[in-house]
């Protein structure tokens, strides 16, 4: 169980700062306070520098500026509208409370993802009493959105921001952080009168939807247990997501052959490497009682749970059609999951078991129910020659029910179409063979379940007896999956002669 401080569970608060000055002043136990002060952005702006996307640039401070008890006389302005002490930072990971806490000092007007190489100018200006760093229309990367925003550090020792309200953009996070930290603050900034920050970082996350700070909640958990977990499941006692109903995160991906990059951002959630992924439940209260009851659809806990964590494998695969050209036919919804019209053996990756019924007719006969052999084989469970060819219907009509090729799976659907039989070497040829093959894969996934609780809130014992029920399911079902090739180790702690 971790129990939320303030930064992990983010309700939906969008910015709500125009044309308003904010001041934080350092009080008498190392920390800082937070006060609203008189709006207005310090002039001339001065000079522009040169930041791309994700970049930094170290500047020397006019003055020396006492930052959380420590001297500085130099810093480094960074693209995402924040500046940072001892070291840039060009990290691309999600602009969170806990990269707030756990990165470099930081000191942070309007901390978002911002791309100043696509437009708006970043500037610098001082002299030996102030020293301010204006980010002027700066966009979000990949949008519209923009910031206009301004901090000034004070040679007397107090910090002022400026947001205005030509700001577009409604997700940030604002604030300060002594930095390698886990003590938050979370503080009204636009509050009448003082706000005290004690000697934690202080600030505020806004953001238009709820979420989970799933980074901050790895962090949280391995900061306690050891670094010996491959997935991270985290159910929370609130409801958070709106536009999901739950969803995976790859960490790390040394795998190749499974038509994903290979990359490794285990270190941002606190891990030397081991860790591969981290999935998001959502609320517990969401899941019925028994793990195996169908709610969603066609949909039980466990398969629901079968799906997000073989996201981490599945399901990618292009292939090579009978034309001799790569296609994505095999895929559905998001490019993430097994199209409707592929026969997938009812696979947990919103799969169906399709029957071909002669004569171009085919019916979906089950779906979810287990990992198929091109599964295991993108989990490392099974050799390329114990693929069996499978087929997926081309160009389908008269769906009845309706669906098409992104739609959930479900079972009794019957359709007319063009059969298109796959072979694991279609397969091979544009996606390249799995590299570590099944001969040195492990059979063993190692896996943590973690209960996120609201601050000020305990774990309800009958809930917690609910969530090790689904973890006990969850081991039963991942071995029958994948045809009992690999069974999960969910204990947090293995006896000494394991």
């Amino acid at each position: 169980m971790v129990e939320d401080a303030g930064d992990l569970m983010i309700k939906a608060n969008p910015v709500d700062l125009g044309d308003v000055g904010l001041r934080f002043t350092a009080n008498d136990r190392g920390g800082y306070n937070t006060s609203t002060a008189s709006y207005g952005f310090r002039q001339p702006l001065g000079n522009g520098i040169a930041l791309t996307d994700d970049a930094t640039q170290e500047i020397a401070l006019p003055f020396a500026f006492t930052f959380f008890g420590v001297s500085r006389d130099r810093l480094f302005v960074n693209s995402d509208g924040n500046v940072t002490f001892d070291e840039g930072d060009t990290a691309s990971t999600e602009r969170s409370v806990s990269r707030l806490l756990t990165g470099p000092p930081r000191i942070a007007p309007f901390f978002a993802d911002l791309n100043p190489s696509s437009g708006g100018k970043v500037l610098t200006s001082g002299d030996s009493q102030a020293f301010s760093i204006t980010w002027c229309a700066v966009p979000e990367y990949g949008g519209r959105a923009t910031a206009t925003v301004q901090v000034t550090l004070l040679a007397a020792g107090a910090i002022e921001m400026q947001v205005s309200n030509r700001t577009t953009l409604r997700t940030a996070v604002v604030g300060l952080s002594p930095g390698h930290t886990t003590e938050f603050m979370p503080v009204d900034l636009t509050a009448p009168g003082t706000s005290d920050g004690g000697s934690a970082a202080v600030g505020e996350q806004f953001t238009t939807i709820s979420a989970l700070d799933t980074v901050g909640v790895s962090q949280r958990f391995l900061a306690v247990h050891p670094d010996e977990f491959d997935n991270l499941v985290i159910f929370t006692d609130t409801k958070l997501l709106t536009d999901s109903f739950a969803y995976e995160i790859t960490v790390a991906n040394g795998i190749r052959g499974l038509n994903l990059p290979t990359f490794d951002n285990s270190k941002e959630y606190g891990s030397a490497g081991r860790l591969q992924s981290v999935c998001n439940m959502d609320a517990l209260s969401k899941y019925p009682d028994d793990p195996r009851q169908k709610f969603f659809g066609e949909n039980s806990t466990v398969s629901i749970l079968g799906q997000e964590i073989g996201h981490r494998w599945l399901a990618f695969f292009e292939f090579r059609d009978h034309n001799g050209r790569p296609s994505q036919a095999l895929l559905g919804r998001d490019q993430a999951h097994w199209s409707f019209f592929v026969d997938s053996d009812a696979s947990v990756l919103e799969g169906n078991d399709i029957e071909d019924l002669g004569a171009g007719s085919f019916r979906t006969t089950a779906a979810v129910q287990r990992y198929n052999l091109l599964d295991q084989y993108a989990m490392g469970l099974v050799d390329k020659t114990q693929v069996p060819p499978f087929f997926y219907v081309e160009s389908p009509t008269n769906v009845t029910p309706l669906r098409t090729a992104v739609s959930n799976p479900q079972v009794g659907v019957t359709f007319n179409g063009i059969r298109r039989d796959v072979t694991i070497d279609d397969v091979i040829a544009v996606a390249g063979e799995r590299v570590p093959s099944a001969a040195s894969s492990p059979r063993v996934y190692r896996q943590a379940f973690i209960y996120v609780v609201s601050a000020g809130q305990t774990g309800d014992p009958e809930e917690i007896v609910k969530l090790d029920r689904i973890r006990v399911a969850w081991d039963q079902f991942l071995s029958a999956a994948t045809d009992f090739r690999m069974r999960a180790e969910t204990r947090l702690t293995l006896s000494s002669d394991r």
